[in-house]
């Protein structure tokens, strides 16, 4: 199932992506939201189903209207660094031997059109393609008879934008240049875990006012999505609802000769996952 949320911000009703990819269903007779409540339920995503093979759900009239992130109430949003060979080599860094780990509040989380606002004083700002995971039922110590995969709900498009003067150089951690307001729009839609077999063999591509930036693949991840949800369940506990971001393929600014085309106010950013969707921002100053 292709899940989303429509409606303005605070305001979205849950809906379904029929399986034309072109009509959308109301699902707000059946659920309240698309959040981990539900997707740790599997009575209700299973009514879900059966009221879409069924043709009961009615129409949704969303003409114009704004899709907002495809999961409500996230809790938090764990973020995995350098985790593609080609990233890691376009950066000049050495392929980490554990996954790179760090946060970005819920909060920074936008809907897949929303417009993204360049921080004041940036002269960084980057764009960076990612399939994002999220998690389905409570992760802990996952151990390594079990499998990762069945802890994931479905997977989305997300664009981990960041700001490389404020995380790099400006001292301490990363989280400087990647808690900015609007760095990460998510969706349009929370596909389903069971119509993504293999989220190994995903391409993603990302593209700065109509040129391609990023071409890659999910088959060039350093550490995979089974690895990674495994690695964080030792640190951190994973809630229903929660969102990986597994980091991005080569092509972002910081990996190209100078002068680097970092994003300014006025740029648009396209990006997508094979089968997940396509997102599209305007980047506006803040």
């Amino acid at each position: 199932m292709k899940l989303l949320r429509v409606g303005r911000p605070g305001e979205e009703r849950p809906a379904l992506l029929d399986r034309d990819g072109i009509t959308l269903r109301d699902l707000s007779g059946l659920v309240a939201d698309i959040d981990g409540g539900l997707l740790a339920d599997s009575v209700a995503l299973n009514r879900i189903r059966a009221a879409a093979d069924a043709g009961e759900l009615p129409v949704l009239d969303a003409d114009g209207a704004r899709i907002g992130p495809p999961v409500a109430r996230i809790g938090k949003v764990v973020c995995i660094g350098l985790n593609y060979h080609g990233h890691a080599a376009e950066t000049g860094a050495e392929p980490p031997a554990e996954p790179v780990v760090f946060l970005k509040a819920a909060d920074t989380v936008v809907g897949p059109y929303d417009t993204v606002l360049v921080p004041r004083h940036s002269v960084k700002t980057d764009w960076e393609v990612e399939l994002a995971v999220v998690i389905g039922c409570t992760a802990r110590y996952v151990g390594d008879d079990e499998d990762p995969l069945s802890y994931v709900a479905g997977y989305a498009v997300a664009h981990d934008v960041s700001e490389r003067e404020f995380q790099i150089e400006r001292g301490g951690t990363w989280d400087k240049g990647k808690n900015c307001e609007t760095f990460n729009p998510l969706g349009p839609w929370l596909v389903t875990s069971d119509e993504v077999p293999d989220p190994q063999t995903l391409g993603l591509r990302l593209w700065v006012n109509g040129e391609l930036k990023q071409h890659g693949t999910t088959a060039d991840q350093i550490f995979t999505v089974a690895e990674v949800v495994r690695y964080v369940s030792r640190f951190m506990t994973l809630y229903p609802g929660d969102v990986i971001n597994t980091g991005t393929p080569a092509g972002v600014a910081l990996g190209q000769p100078e002068p680097k085309p970092y994003l300014r106010a006025g740029d648009v950013v396209e990006a997508e996952v094979e089968g997940l969707g396509r997102q599209r921002q305007e980047f506006k100053p803040a």
